[in-house]
């Protein structure tokens, strides 16, 4: 590879070797109005602008006129707005919207506090932080499917181990003593009052990692000067985290918040795997109601107009979050909205907006806000309680007294959260290497004897699970394939090229990248089955860039960003073509990036449902998480199969993070800073 020359130095200063902007007279005039690579960027964007349009913006145009309409037998009516009208009266639909809303607002709140203390847990380690955090992560990494039908068995009154560990600790009669749960043994899932509750912990449980990731990386980032100026005043440990790292974190806290409660509001994996909304309508989010409307009883247009409805709320955050992840990239922006209110407003804020959601959970939950209140109130008081006995002693000098209590109280802290953690996962590896016998008969519960392989004998033997499984590795690595290809054309034009409506593309990528599927599944029903393509995996290839190729363009965006042009400007000056320039210099120095997109594609195509779930029926085209579910039948779950194949479903993705942890550090750290 040739390098910069110093004998070329001017040549590279000279508006031969280097076009000026628009305004100069070496452009033609298509360049001075287009952009002056206009003409490249077609080619490099033209596949990632056709599978947005035709995947997403289209379809939800589609699904617009579709809500317009109501199935009479074979034929399609116009209604107008008839759909949207009968929702005011619907209450199925009004206790969608609530469940969902409950869902997420107890979900985001039990996120952001366990997922901030064990932030500063791992921030304030010395050693083995790397591997705790591997440890903590392995919820967010492993398949939904999985996360749902452990749980499932743990809370199974008859097989699982919650209750009876619960009973055996004592813990359970207490929390019956309080009133927490109504009578004991509780039944998790069939229960009106504990199905929500049950739902909110698994969901807690899977998101903790992702909130104490991207915590951990914002208290990296807090300059430790401010800290250190802090101690030499005086500052107590409180003080310093109320004062200086709260607000540090600020900016990553609302970026996280509101990203998640997007994916959060708009779940329906989870709860379908878990209970199908059931007891009742307990637990059903409005996706669920969207989905009985129009796949279950052949209404697309009520369907359509369900999340729909939806869309302004969605749309609020959406934009929301949009301005705040581009804001990093305008200086001073980030205290532009603390500058429109004093002091006083800026202070009273916090409080009005806490006050306020609760009233509104007290109002949407009664039932559930004064149990999520007395359990969270516990964990903040003993924290508070435990950070402030630090406090005192080292002001009065003690400082042996101190680092005594906070290396103990983090240590039973740090015990309990990996507990938490593992818990489930040991449970799913241990029940996948127990016999039938052992399951039924209750023997043995915490340690097989002895350990069997019939689980996965019988997995095999009789069951499509192989063909599953092969479903699966074709479709996401088809998807995978065709994210990165795309998305290393699309990111690296909009990183560096000169185009009108650069910026403009790229918000419209970061939008896409952050709406729901939920929006989406209905109307890619509609062209996948105008198409012919229902019942096969093509219409999982044709479906699965819609959120795979927006978020691998975003990182890649901001990858290809950090890599210094010179190298670049070096390899035009000696001849070599921008497309040359690209696969030469810049895909072999983006190959973090490039791993850190393939593996996270891979991932979340191997994991995904709702698609898989809506486009195939048949056995011979499903793939591993809609395989699972239909291996229950009824009341019939076999508890050691399910394990077995949660076992063979997470091998491969726990080995592809733990192989590519450094290359992930690396694309998502470089993506971050300047996406």
């Amino acid at each position: 590879m040739t390098v910069l020359r110093p004998k070329r130095t001017e040549l590279t200063r000279s508006p031969q070797a280097r076009p000026s902007p628009g305004g100069s007279s070496s452009l033609t005039r298509w360049q001075r109005l287009l952009g002056r690579d206009w003409r490249l960027a077609v080619v490099f964007i033209g596949p990632t602008l056709l599978l947005v349009a035709g995947l997403i913006l289209v379809p939800i145009a589609d699904s617009v006129v579709t809500s317009t309409t109501e199935r009479h037998g074979a034929e399609t009516a116009f209604v107008g707005l008839a759909n949207y009208t009968a929702l005011i009266g619907d209450a199925l639909f009004h206790k969608g919207v609530l469940n969902s809303f409950v869902f997420t607002a107890y979900a985001e709140i039990f996120k952001v506090v366990f997922g901030l203390i064990a932030a500063l847990m791992l921030h304030h380690m010395r050693r083995g932080k790397a591997v705790v955090a591997g440890v903590i992560l392995l919820p967010w990494v492993i398949p939904t499917v999985v996360t749902a039908f452990t749980w499932r068995s743990l809370f199974d009154p008859i097989f699982g181990s919650v209750n009876v560990l619960l009973t055996d600790s004592g813990i359970g009669p207490a929390l019956a003593a309080v009133g927490l749960v109504d009578r004991w043994p509780a039944e998790w899932l069939s229960d009106p009052a504990l199905a929500m509750p049950a739902v909110i912990l698994v969901n807690v449980w899977k998101g903790i990692p992702f909130f104490t990731v991207t915590f951990l990386a914002g208290l990296k980032a807090i300059d430790s000067n401010l800290h250190e100026a802090a101690m030499v005043d005086g500052a107590s440990p409180w003080q310093r985290f109320v004062h200086i790292t709260l607000p540090g974190l600020r900016p990553v806290m609302i970026v996280t918040v509101l990203l998640s409660s997007i994916w959060t509001f708009n779940n329906f994996d989870l709860i379908w795997l878990m209970t199908q909304g059931g007891p009742g309508d307990a637990t059903a989010p409005y996706v669920m109601v969207a989905y009985s409307k129009a796949i279950q009883q052949l209404q697309l247009g009520a369907g359509a107009a369900v999340t729909l409805v939806m869309l302004p709320i969605i749309a609020v955050l959406v934009v929301i979050l949009v301005r705040l992840m581009r804001r990093g990239d305008q200086p001073g922006a980030a205290d532009l909205g603390r500058r429109r209110l004093s002091p006083a407003q800026r202070k009273a804020l916090p409080w009005v907006v806490v006050a306020a959601g609760v009233l509104l959970l007290a109002w949407a939950s009664p039932h559930i806000v004064w149990k999520a209140a007395l359990v969270l109130g516990v964990f903040v008081a003993v924290t508070a309680a435990v950070g402030r006995l630090v406090s005192v002693l080292a002001t009065r000098g003690n400082r042996l007294a101190a680092r005594l209590v906070s290396g103990t109280g983090s240590g039973v802290a740090l015990l309990a959260l990996l507990g938490f953690v593992l818990a489930p996962l040991y449970w799913m590896t241990i029940t996948a290497f127990k016999s039938d016998d052992q399951i039924v008969a209750r023997t043995d519960d915490l340690w097989p004897n002895p350990w069997s392989t019939e689980q996965f004998t019988n997995l095999f033997s009789g069951r499509a699970f192989g063909t599953w499984y092969v479903n699966t590795v074709l479709v996401s690595v088809a998807s995978t394939v065709i994210a990165l290809v795309c998305a290393a054309l699309a990111g690296y034009a909009l990183a560096r090229l000169k185009f009108r409506g650069s910026q403009s593309f790229t918000v419209t990528i970061l939008l896409t990248y952050v709406m729901p599927g939920a929006l989406l599944f209905i109307p890619l029903y509609q062209l996948v089955s105008g198409i012919g393509l229902n019942d096969s995996l093509w219409s999982l290839v044709l479906a699965y860039p819609t959120f795979t190729l927006p978020f691998a363009t975003w990182l890649l965006v901001g990858y290809f960003k950090s890599i210094p042009a010179d190298l670049e400007e070096a390899a035009l000056v000696d001849g070599c073509t921008r497309f040359g320039a690209f696969t030469r210099i810049v895909l072999p120095l983006a190959k973090p990036g490039l791993l850190a997109v393939a593996l996270f594609t891979l991932t979340n195509a191997w994991n995904e449902f709702l698609f898989a779930f809506v486009f195939i029926t048949k056995d011979d085209y499903k793939t591993l998480p809609v395989g699972m579910q239909s291996m229950i039948f009824g009341d019939v779950v076999p508890q050691g199969q399910l394990a077995a194949a949660s076992l063979l479903i997470s091998i491969p993705v726990v080995l592809m993070y733990g192989l590519g942890q450094r290359f992930l550090t690396e694309g998502l750290t470089a993506g971050a800073v300047k996406g």
